[in-house]
């Protein structure tokens, strides 16, 4: 069976103690003069500032690869007033979000489609891949976990992710591209260590 290739970037699934994700968010400034567009699960990384009122840290999109550390992922953003249609925020443009800054949430991400990944691939590290864009119509992001295309998952304790399992669901097939994982963000902007390690996988 294929799997359905539907990005999504990463999407909160529940914490580490087994409870489900309590929706809980900090909320964070995406300023003007970033010129990315931003979409709802994008990862992020904190840029040094806040907004005017010193409240809500900037931040941007994070880089991907190995030793790129991760804030929090991107899971909401605030209306705008003047298009309360725009389900994304455009680039060079001013706006707020959600962002889910947890180090111990669990997320669903899908792999691009440079490889299949075995059943041993639970337990190593891995790191994004932006292949594609977010999209403007559902307003979800392009970011996937790279399979392979250019670097394959590894005992890697500088990478960005550890894979925790196969989502457990019928229409998603582990021999398959495009399979869904649940990961955790291993180089964590809350909890790497100075070195720019985080856990290693096995």
């Amino acid at each position: 069976m294929s799997n359905v290739d539907n990005r999504f970037g990463l999407k909160p699934v529940r914490h580490l103690n087994g409870s489900p994700w309590n929706g809980q968010a900090v909320r964070c400034y995406l300023p003007s003069t970033d010129a990315v567009a931003m979409f709802i699960g994008d990862p992020v990384d904190l840029a040094g500032s806040a907004d005017a009122a010193g409240v809500c840290p900037t931040v941007v999109k994070a880089t991907a690869g190995d030793g790129n550390q991760i804030y929090g992922v991107i899971t909401a953003f605030d209306p705008n007033p003047d298009d309360l249609s725009l389900v994304y925020r455009a680039a060079s443009t001013a706006r707020y979000c959600d962002v889910c800054i947890d180090p111990d949430v669990i997320f669903e991400i899908q792999a691009c489609s440079g490889a299949i990944l075995a059943n041993t691939t639970v337990g190593l590290n891995a790191v994004l891949i932006y292949t594609h864009s977010g999209s403007t119509v559902t307003g979800m992001s392009g970011a996937e976990m790279d399979s392979g295309a250019s670097a394959a998952p590894a005992a890697d304790a500088s990478n960005q992710l550890l894979i925790m399992g196969l989502v457990d669901r019928a229409d998603n097939d582990i021999s398959a591209v495009n399979a869904k994982w649940e990961v955790i963000i291993n180089l964590h902007r809350l909890r790497a260590t100075g070195d720019g390690d985080g856990a290693l996988g096995v």
